[in-house]
């Protein structure tokens, strides 16, 4: 019997990118998917549903509230939103018309990237600071005006010149201005969850995703009363009231929310030192099945923490082919090999142009040896 995706005429990929919405986000385990079913065998109030799901979450972390979002991106928009209105039905109703109210927000320039876009949903404005080289509390105490709403800070926040984010919540302390955090895939050490907002930040952002629910999944975590307000903002606040609220189309079902809470849960009893030793494992089998091909160096990937990856890099010039044609070639065989690459991401990728990383942690068992035999055949002997 053909495969769902053979029916359909689509190839499946192997995954050695990672957690890309792209290719699916994520593998939520038979835990996780056998809750999903049974939340699926019922109907209920979801208003109930998520309140219930919030003060959960909330608990497991040390927030005072969260809120499920259909992804790190909604959660940010209706984060955003409640940031410029406040506790006002009308103007809640109003965006993202932001007439009258403060929609401006600060954002390094160092901290840039396209899912910043996020805040510009529901009206908000982005200000950039910084200069080429940095970014200096002055720039950030510069751009504080009437209109701005909120600053916006990049999780980790450890590119070169960017402002730490204790600098930047003392700064939004100051001026009583809500610090929103896009912390996407901080979810190790498992304190991450909690860090950004017991550190001051009055809301943080999560892809839920990363921990094993499903790819159209996230979380808002923080301010009991600016969550509240998001809420109020989101699918659940337009359904369960009269608001027209700008969340709407960023409805998440019961079994999402389900799968937010059972993934979370499971991913804070994981041992994850074991978890991590499997990687390390893979990483060494991969390496091993690439040592022989010539002019390619391998390093570990993160450098400076838990190793769940391969940096490949490529002498090309005896090679005779870009990293970035290599990686092509990988994505057009069969299978379809998708790896990270600095040309889809080059704000991300250590590598350089020469290169690219095998990541494990959602590689199918068995596909450091497909991955190997590949090369062999693209690569020059």
């Amino acid at each position: 019997m053909a495969s769902i995706f053979e029916e359909l005429g689509v190839r499946p990929v192997l995954n050695a990118m990672g957690n890309r919405t792209l290719l699916g986000g994520s593998t939520p385990s038979a835990t996780v998917r056998a809750l999903m079913d049974e939340a699926e065998s019922d109907y209920v109030n979801m208003s109930d549903l998520m309140d219930a799901v919030g003060v959960k979450i909330a608990e497991m972390i040390g927030a005072e509230a969260a809120l499920v979002t259909s992804g790190c991106s909604a959660a940010l928009a209706v984060g955003a939103a409640a940031c410029m209105t406040g506790n006002d039905p009308e103007k809640i109703d109003q965006l993202p018309d932001t007439d009258g109210m403060p929609n401006e927000f600060i954002i390094q320039r160092q901290l840039r990237i396209k899912y910043d876009r996020s805040l510009t949903i529901p009206g908000g404005k982005l200000v950039e600071v910084g200069d080429a080289e940095e970014t200096r509390p002055e720039h950030i105490e510069a751009a504080i005006g009437l209109r701005t709403a909120g600053i916006h800070y990049l999780a980790p926040g450890n590119r070169p010149g960017a402002l730490p984010i204790e600098e930047v919540i003392r700064i939004g302390q100051a001026h009583n201005i809500p610090v929103i955090v896009d912390a996407a895939g901080e979810v190790y050490p498992t304190d991450k969850f909690g860090r950004y907002v017991k550190m001051g930040a009055k809301l943080a952002a999560y892809g839920a995703k990363y921990f094993g629910a499903v790819n159209s999944s996230g979380m808002l975590v923080g301010d009991k009363d600016l969550v509240e307000i998001a809420r109020a903002h989101s699918f659940i606040g337009f359904e369960s009231s009269t608001s027209r609220s700008i969340g709407r189309p960023m409805k998440v079902d019961r079994q999402e929310v389900v799968a937010v809470y059972a993934a979370l849960r499971e991913w804070l009893t994981t041992n994850h030192e074991d978890r991590l030793a499997s990687y390390e494992v893979r990483v060494e089998r991969q390496r091993s099945e690439l040592i022989d091909i010539p002019n390619l160096t391998m390093t570990n990937y993160p450098v400076d923490g838990p190793v769940i990856g391969l940096v490949v890099r490529m002498d090309t010039a005896k090679v005779g082919k870009t990293a970035g044609e290599v990686v092509a070639e990988l994505k057009t065989g069969n299978p379809s090999i998708w790896v990270r690459s600095p040309q889809e991401r080059p704000d991300e990728y250590p590598p350089g142009e020469n290169g690219f990383v095998i990541l494990m942690h959602l590689l199918k068992e068995g596909g450091e040896q497909v991955i190997a035999e590949r090369l062999k055949e693209i690569l020059p002997g």
